[in-house]
């Protein structure tokens, strides 16, 4: 065969060609310090790297996650803290208007540090982080509460009813009636005062009105309220009813206290539904076969919104034909009858309802399937007056209406309206009022705290998750580099071998191609 002048040009080229790629691959590695740059270096070993990089990047968003939990959580702690230090100076303020050595000039001077202290706590109970409110629930754009006037009564009565507040005032109106009767049956004679009770106004509510008049601010009381009469000479008469209009907060956030039912087909005819128990999110409910209230009632249930069921639950017959309980994940959904219909309900098989929880709370994923909660409902900390969705007043929290003076009283944990009642005793002389006052800031103290502790509890569960975290990501980034990484020492000695062979090969391709024919003739 003859061997061309083309054809041992093509040879050479293709020698040099693969001696200095394999030349210049071991030079990107020394560059990159890295075995595996593409695909094609080891594709196992690639899509091993590709895995572990994913699974880095999630480490890192959820140590990004905790980064923020920190942020939220610490500052609600300080909040919390400095809470509890106003709490304490106003016990101390509490326990000098107790004694009974002080004149009421010395109360009506601690009531200003008071109502200073009242304010700080709403401003505390503000507290936003990075913007946000970190107590308002959901409703993260907007301040938790918001300061308005409240009431406090020592007639149960009054404190039972529904009543309203409108407009301002920088000092607590003292109220008492001069006629005993029911609001908006007969005329009822009351007087006021803006001075702590040194002057009186008086006035009448005529029969057919329920709104009391007190120059800047008005109050509306339920119609039939029951009110009774004080002595009209006598301004320290407990007998009758008093009532202080002093400044208050309302929570303006989300709360988790409602579960609601939404029935699908109205298979009631009229009926009602209703949900307890404590539920993690919405719960859809099936009714697959039933043949009313009183007997065996097939359903189904659903976590997902309908993609998954849980199948063959059934309640037995147990000839009540007034409701239906189904147990359900979470609590039970009862099903009432219809009244009107002599107590009978044709529960139709495929009516649905939906179980749908409020929310307040803001979680973030700290770990595959773990989740922490950052905020927390305002009103279940610091109290205040509260507004549910569907109500038509508002009314204090933690079932305490209003603090009663006298033999009815009772202690209250709810901060913000121990702090109004503090400020209302102070500003009108009140020495009773205030020891119970004081008594009140004690239990406050002791639900602040054990509030702080809570938030504590879950900061400690982000510490312990950033450190498990923290030896992942670890662990991740070694397992990358034993598989990219390269031998440094072993990459030096393939670099002088390639380089050598590619010298060698240009060398003997030149000799080669001076050699030629002509030469001999």
């Amino acid at each position: 065969m003859r061997v061309s002048q083309q054809m041992l040009f093509g040879t050479y080229v293709s020698n040099m060609n693969r001696s200095l790629t394999d030349l210049v691959e071991s030079n990107i590695q020394a560059q990159t310090q890295k075995r595996v740059n593409k695909p094609s270096d080891d594709p196992v070993g690639m899509a091993r790297i590709l895995n572990h990089r994913e699974t880095l990047a999630t480490v890192k968003q959820y140590r990004n996650n905790i980064d923020t939990a920190k942020g939220w959580l610490n500052l609600s702690d300080n909040t919390l803290i400095q809470a509890s230090t106003i709490v304490t100076r106003a016990k101390e303020l509490a326990e000098q208007a107790a004694s009974g050595t002080i004149t009421a000039d010395n109360r009506e001077q601690i009531s200003y540090e008071a109502r200073q202290l009242f304010q700080q706590l709403i401003s505390l109970a503000n507290t936003e982080y990075e913007g946000k409110s970190i107590y308002a629930g959901h409703k993260v754009d907007q301040n938790a509460f918001k300061q308005t006037l409240g009431m406090t009564t020592n007639d149960s009565n009054v404190s039972s009813q529904q009543f309203s507040i409108e407009g301002n005032t920088d000092r607590t109106i003292v109220v008492q009636f001069l006629d005993s009767g029911d609001v908006g049956a007969q005329n009822l004679d009351y007087r006021y005062s803006k001075d702590g009770g040194t002057t009186f106004i008086t006035k009448t509510l005529a029969v057919g009105t329920n709104t009391l008049d007190f120059d800047g601010v008005t109050m509306d009381l339920e119609n039939g309220t029951t009110v009774r009469a004080n002595s009209a000479t006598n301004t320290n008469d407990a007998t009758g009813t008093w009532m202080w209009v002093r400044p208050s907060a309302q929570y303006m956030g989300d709360d988790e206290d409602a579960v609601n039912v939404v029935g699908m087909n109205t298979p009631l005819g009229g009926g009602r539904t209703n949900a307890e128990g404590v539920f993690s999110g919405d719960v859809v409910v099936r009714i697959d076969s039933s043949g009313g209230l009183q007997s065996n009632i097939s359903y189904s249930f659903s976590q997902d919104g309908g993609v998954n069921w849980v199948e063959g639950n059934v309640k037995t017959a147990d000839g009540v034909a007034s409701n239906a309980v189904l147990s359900i994940p979470g609590g039970v959904l009862t099903i009432f009858s219809n009244a009107g219909a002599g107590g009978t309900n044709l529960l139709s098989s495929n009516a649905q309802f939906v179980v749908r929880p409020d929310t307040a709370a803001i979680n973030v994923q700290i770990q595959e399937n773990e989740y922490i909660q950052i905020n927390d409902v305002g009103k279940d900390i610091f109290g205040g007056v509260y507004q549910a969705p569907g109500e038509s007043n508002a009314s204090a929290v933690f079932n305490n209406n209003n603090m009663l003076t006298g033999s009815n009283s009772k202690v209250s944990q709810n901060l913000l309206e121990t702090m109004g009642n503090l400020v209302a005793f102070l500003e009108t002389n009140n020495q009773s009022g205030v020891q119970e006052s004081l008594a009140s800031l004690n239990e406050s103290q002791v639900h602040l705290l054990t509030r702080v502790a809570d938030v504590g509890g879950r900061e400690n569960r982000l510490a312990v998750a950033d450190n498990i975290l923290s030896s992942l990501e670890l662990n991740e980034k070694e397992r990358i580099s034993h598989i990219e990484d390269i031998d440094v020492g072993e990459l030096m000695t393939k670099l002088t071998q390639q380089q050598i062979v590619y010298e060698a090969v240009l060398k003997s391709s030149s000799m080669i191609m001076k050699m030629n024919l002509l030469n001999y003739v």
